[in-house]
């Protein structure tokens, strides 16, 4: 971990205003939208209200998109030739992917606390250990997608890769229950959803797992969606790296 680095790529990333906006911004007016000015805000759930679930969301998005984002333009710096000035320096692969996480995971730290801030002011309820417990969730699941924004990143090899990496998390978060309430066949699709497990996680301390009447999760179930999109997207991001080590 290098902190001279990671305050200087905090600054650089902080400056980039189009992907603070859609890390930070969008996620709170999307909150605004479709939770603090409906008329449901105020219904209530196990610990809270239907605003403060809304809110939740919302933070996992926009930790998600800062993960992705940040991780996925850490891939491409080693294709732009950043790779190689660091390999001329005693700073060592490993560190250079600590440094940029723990950058990716202090981004994905403002929208969370952003959006508990504005939730706070406008109308989002819960007690106080379901409010830390689920902001919390949502944003240490965030880490789950640096691994599929490297994979992306890989994959594509250009700038491209961040647009198709942000534009799929969009809809990822439909096929997710992110977004929009899904019930019968469309839910039960989600589960599977990269999204849905984070989601789910972040609001079990809300909800309990109730997602509508009658339908709950237990709390092993977005575990073991998020348990194992990990693996599958770390192992996908790790082949990607060993062929692109074997082709240079």
């Amino acid at each position: 971990m290098n902190t001279t680095y990671w305050a200087i790529d905090l600054r650089r990333t902080g400056r980039d205003v189009t992907n603070m906006f859609f890390i930070v911004a969008l996620p709170v007016v999307m909150y605004l939208v479709f939770g603090s000015a409906q008329s449901y805000t105020d219904a209530p759930v196990l610990r809270g209200n239907v605003g403060a679930v809304v809110m939740v969301s919302m933070a996992v998005y926009g930790a998600v998109t800062a993960t992705t984002t940040i991780s996925g333009g850490a891939a491409l710096e080693r294709f732009q030739g950043w790779g190689r000035q660091l390999g001329l320096t005693p700073w060592s692969s490993a560190g250079y992917v600590t440094t940029k996480s723990a950058v990716a995971m202090t981004i994905a730290a403002v929208p969370v606390a952003l959006i508990g801030l504005v939730g706070a002011l406008t109308g989002a309820e819960a007690t106080p250990l379901a409010w830390v417990l689920s902001l919390g969730a949502a944003w240490l699941g965030s880490a789950v997608f640096s691994a599929y924004g490297l994979a992306a990143g890989m994959a594509f090899r250009s700038e491209s890769a961040l647009g198709v990496a942000g534009g799929s998390l969009v809809l990822l978060g439909f096929a997710g229950n992110l977004f929009v309430p899904l019930s019968g066949l469309m839910l039960d699709l989600a589960r599977f959803t990269p999204l849905y497990g984070v989601n789910a996680l972040a609001r079990y301390p809300l909800t309990g797992g109730v997602i509508s009447e009658g339908v709950s999760d237990p709390l092993w179930l977005p575990i073991l969606n998020v348990v194992a999109w990990a693996l599958i997207l770390g192992g996908v991001a790790a082949v990607l790296v060993r062929r692109r080590r074997g082709r240079v």
